[in-house]
């Protein structure tokens, strides 16, 4: 195969399913699963339990897979992605709410709301072993 040729292999796009959704039809169950269980680690946040803990838990379960499955790979980087989007976020409106007399603190509310929506909408497409992306999520980690 050409240099060219294999460049282009690469870059291929994954199939869509039924619902028009990418997704990889070589993910295992196994690999299903544990890419969902990296989008959950934010319930440690939700909970109040979690602070910093459910962003180190993603950190450690996506570097651990990163290298056995493109799939995993993926997950995990948006999974920490969201986490710390959803961290700069409630930052620029605390900040925020220093210079508009608390008023931008209202909003903080819609965090973890936007955060345990997305992630049950994140788990469920990798448990069925679709690619998600995260709305206005920061793409630190390509």
């Amino acid at each position: 195969m050409s240099n060219e040729n294999q460049q282009q292999a690469d870059f291929r796009q994954p199939p869509l399913n039924a619902q028009g959704k990418a997704f990889d039809p070589d993910a295992t169950s196994d690999e299903r699963t544990f890419a969902m269980f990296m989008h959950l680690t934010l319930l440690l946040n939700l909970t109040g339990v979690g602070g910093p803990i459910s962003f180190i838990a993603v950190i450690i379960m996506w570097l651990i897979k990163k290298d056995d499955s493109p799939f995993l790979d993926d997950h995990g980087r948006e999974a920490v992605n969201f986490q710390i989007s959803l961290f700069l976020w409630a930052l620029i409106l605390g900040i925020g709410a220093i210079f508009t007399c608390g008023i931008s603190a209202i909003f903080l509310i819609a965090i973890p709301i936007i955060g345990a929506i997305g992630m049950i909408y994140a788990a469920v497409a990798a448990n069925r072993g679709e690619f998600f992306r995260y709305p206005m999520t920061f793409r630190f980690l390509k």
